[in-house]
């Protein structure tokens, strides 16, 4: 297990490890010249269904950054991904700033049996969500039953993001207002998910940037 995990690490640092690096400079820096983050492609279109069973894909979200991760049925909350600290450190940053120019993000997470496969049934979920999140949007925060595999079936440098030795279950994607990838992090680390804040907020900062133009 400590030898698939450290080979997972080391495939991730490959592909992402640019990347990161960009955070490091981004966060770190007072002034507006700041690197923006590495854009790794375009995602596949996408379809799904929310928790009321309405069908819908990825062309809704046209000109918003969407942060897609996954939640396993049988263990919603740490299994693939910290549930708990994705709530307090990106939904609740979200929802409160949501009259601001965060309004345009989106999460959408969806539901698998724990083999990527996907789950029809999201209502025990859709409630383990509400109870969980204090000021829960389900136009912020959608829970979704679909295809996740074919999202997450993305090359670079020669490694996939859904080989069998890396769980893809546990990696969230930010993906920006022009549907490329621009930042894969773990789900299932708390440190992690504080990065993935901050890389949103340097895409904001890129955003913001272009408007000042």
């Amino acid at each position: 297990m400590a030898k698939k995990r450290a080979n997972r690490l080391i495939g991730f640092l490959l592909v992402f490890g640019p990347a990161l690096l960009l955070i490091f400079i981004g966060t770190r820096s007072c002034e507006h010249n700041f690197e923006e983050l590495e854009d790794y492609g375009p995602v596949t279109e996408f379809e799904f269904t929310d928790a009321n069973g309405v069908k819908r894909n990825s062309s809704e979200f046209k000109d918003d950054v969407v942060l897609v991760n996954v939640l396993q049925s049988s263990c919603p909350d740490s299994c693939s991904v910290l549930m708990w600290h994705i709530n307090q450190t990106i939904y609740q940053h979200i929802w409160k700033n949501k009259t601001k120019k965060t309004k345009q993000i989106r999460m959408i997470s969806f539901l698998t049996d724990g083999k990527g496969n996907s789950v029809k049934d999201l209502s025990v979920i859709n409630d383990a969500i509400n109870d969980l999140a204090e000021n829960y949007d389900p136009s912020i925060w959608i829970l979704a039953s679909g295809d996740v595999k074919s999202i997450y079936n993305l090359e670079n440098n020669g490694i996939s993001l859904i080989e069998e030795e890396a769980n893809f279950q546990e990696l969230m994607l930010l993906i920006d207002k022009d549907h490329h990838l621009r930042m894969v992090l773990s789900g299932n680390v708390e440190g992690q998910i504080r990065r993935m804040k901050q890389s949103m907020a340097l895409l904001q900062k890129q955003y913001d940037k272009q408007a000042a133009k």
